[in-house]
């Protein structure tokens, strides 16, 4: 049966507006010869994002470079294969790390930032520093700084309850690798919890994801970030207690491109 023309333009045009994969087409039974090539590419890159070398000195030294000293810590789990098989380990801090944080608690602080692997490494080393590039100077015109910065290795989301009990953060603010996926291997995600601590459910965070070239800018993501934590601040609540409405009041470099 030949196709129409409409239902050909129709198809095409879905194509370009999204990364899913649809109307491939077909040869015989199965799938033409670049729709597989394609499709076994980047399931390759995606099982590669996933044991990309997390690179914590070059983290360290681009916060640096932002003003932020930073520090290293891990998670219990004590390589990649253990990361992926236990994730309750990367959710809790090693012994090592815990003294550390708590030997220089100090009297609390107001914003933490932890940059962690996650499932992606590869997702964070591309794009997290850029995005606190962007995310810093919205903060300052809010009056709010990052008193305290992390890279943690083995990291789950929820590693940043742990730190932020430790350290007494207001507010924490954890960078981490999402799960890549066959659209994307590079993806970054922000959780945003008030007053953190061991047992906070998912529900008392704010999550903005999507992060990538692809994705979210990295000055719309830094606008939707610095008005959660500044709104979540004055609250004093995240999560399901904090509604994103950023987009009410978008920045006007956003509103822009977006004309």
């Amino acid at each position: 049966m030949n196709t129409p023309a409409r239902s050909l333009r129709s198809l095409l045009d879905l194509r370009n507006l999204t990364p899913a994969r649809v109307g491939l087409g077909r040869a015989g039974a199965s799938l033409p010869t670049e729709a597989l090539l394609d499709f076994t590419l980047d399931h390759a890159r995606a099982r590669d994002a996933v044991h990309a070398l997390f690179d914590v000195p070059g983290l360290i030294s681009g916060l640096n470079e932002l003003g932020l000293e930073a520090i290293e810590v891990c998670s219990r789990a004590r390589d990649r294969k253990e990361y992926l098989r236990r994730p309750d380990l990367g959710r809790m801090l090693d012994q090592a790390s815990k003294q550390l944080l708590m030997g220089d608690n100090g009297s609390g602080c107001r914003v933490a930032i932890v940059i962690g692997d996650g499932l992606s490494p590869r997702g964070v080393n591309a794009h997290a520093i850029e995005l606190l590039r962007s995310l810093i100077p919205r903060l300052a015109i809010d009056g709010i700084e990052i008193d305290r910065a992390l890279a943690a290795s083995g990291a789950r989301v929820a590693l940043g309850d742990e730190v932020g009990e430790i350290l007494g953060a207001r507010m924490m603010v954890m960078l981490i690798g999402e799960r890549p996926g066959l659209s994307t291997s590079n993806s970054l995600g922000a959780y945003l919890t008030f007053a953190p601590k061991v047992g906070c459910t998912d529900a008392e965070r704010n999550c903005i994801s999507n992060i990538h070239g692809a994705g979210l800018g990295y000055e719309e993501a830094a606008f939707r970030i610095a008005w959660l934590i500044r709104e979540g601040l004055a609250r004093e609540a995240t999560g399901v207690a904090l509604k994103d409405e950023s987009g009410e009041q978008r920045s006007p470099a956003v509103a822009d491109r977006s004309s």
